[in-house]
């Protein structure tokens, strides 16, 4: 007997007996998840725009996104507002997931709205801070805790500079600076350089004098994002502007930790990835919402680090590196 309609139609009424019974969700044509990010600072802050798109790659036609921006960079004294805002959001979307990204969003809008008082799940990514410090985890809530690569930064400053031996450090004076040199306290006896205490700054100015202070006392220095600081015009300064003119009133090596630090003039870093961090809460969140229970997702940190040099800078410092020390690292030149 030939294979024609006749044959096909039990296979074709099957078909469509299962498709009425399947619940939405299931398939690949069903509803996708409905998410909610919240990130603690403005949409054009380099490391924020690194884990939107990580998120994406990982749930990008698997979920219906919606961001909302905390811009406590720049505002942090509309923290709370934007935060009740985010919440208010929530309530009306009634999200499938939650992602909050970096320090901010956990102190203003997981913890006070979220935390344990909700059934679900959201995950964490660019935390500075020791989770227990936002009660994590908790019944509802994991994540990926961020690792600033200071250490390795460092070691990858004395290869380049083999004479740095104290190594000074400094960072705005805010709820992330504060956090920063916390994390320097407890890991300074890890660092292959002896360590300064961090100086935190609120101006564009004292942060210029107390560079001017340090270049007596260290061989390098190391800065944290210095967003929050204003000018004497009480403007924020752009990275740039930040960045050169601290360089220049330092006068010797000044390194960082992130991409968008070297791109913008200082010497060299081991950068971590917010790609890496948004795409590995995007996966935890996506097990959570496939119905694994948060309690078995568990806490984890970002691992991937990049060798950057701003050779830009380098040439600038008259510094000349052997050969060896040059494999594998991401060459860039002072952005324009």
């Amino acid at each position: 007997m030939p294979y024609g309609k006749t044959t096909l139609l039990p296979f074709l009424l099957l078909f469509l007996l299962l498709g009425t019974l399947c619940p939405a969700g299931a398939g690949a044509g069903a509803a996708p998840y409905r998410v909610l990010v919240v990130m603690s600072y403005h949409e054009t802050q380099p490391l924020e725009e690194e884990t939107r798109k990580g998120i994406e790659s990982v749930l990008q036609g698997k979920a219906e996104l919606h961001y909302v921006y905390l811009d406590t960079k720049y505002n942090s004294h509309q923290g709370k507002e934007k935060a009740a805002t985010a919440y208010a959001l929530y309530r009306e979307l009634r999200p499938d997931g939650v992602i909050a990204a970096d320090d901010d969003a956990q102190a203003l809008f997981v913890v006070p709205f979220l935390r344990n008082r909700v059934t679900t799940p959201v995950m964490f990514c660019g935390v500075n801070a020791e989770p227990d410090r936002y009660g994590y985890p908790a019944r509802n809530v994991s994540g990926i805790r961020e690792r600033s690569h200071i250490s390795e930064s460092i070691a990858f400053l004395q290869q380049l500079v083999p004479s740095v031996r104290r190594i000074a450090f400094m960072a705005s004076d805010d709820a992330m600076g504060k956090i920063l040199k916390s994390l320097v306290e407890r890991e300074a006896q890890s660092y292959s350089a002896t360590s300064l205490p961090v100086r935190l700054v609120t101006t564009l100015g004292e942060a210029k004098s107390a560079a001017l202070e340090l270049r007596q006392q260290s061989d390098a220095l190391l800065l944290f994002s210095m967003a929050s600081i204003r000018d004497a015009a009480h403007n924020h300064p752009n990275d740039r502007q930040i960045f050169s003119s601290l360089s220049r009133q330092y006068g010797k090596p000044v390194i960082g930790t992130t991409d968008y630090m070297i791109r913008h003039g200082l010497l060299c870093a081991v950068v971590n990835s917010g790609r890496e961090q948004g795409a590995t809460a995007a996966r935890m969140l996506l097990r959570a919402m496939d119905g694994t229970a948060v309690s078995r997702i568990p806490l984890t940190s970002n691992y991937e680090g990049k060798r950057m040099i701003n050779v830009t800078v380098m040439k600038s410092l008259g510094i000349r590196p052997r050969p060896i020390v040059l494999r594998g690292v991401e060459l860039v030149n002072t952005a324009e």
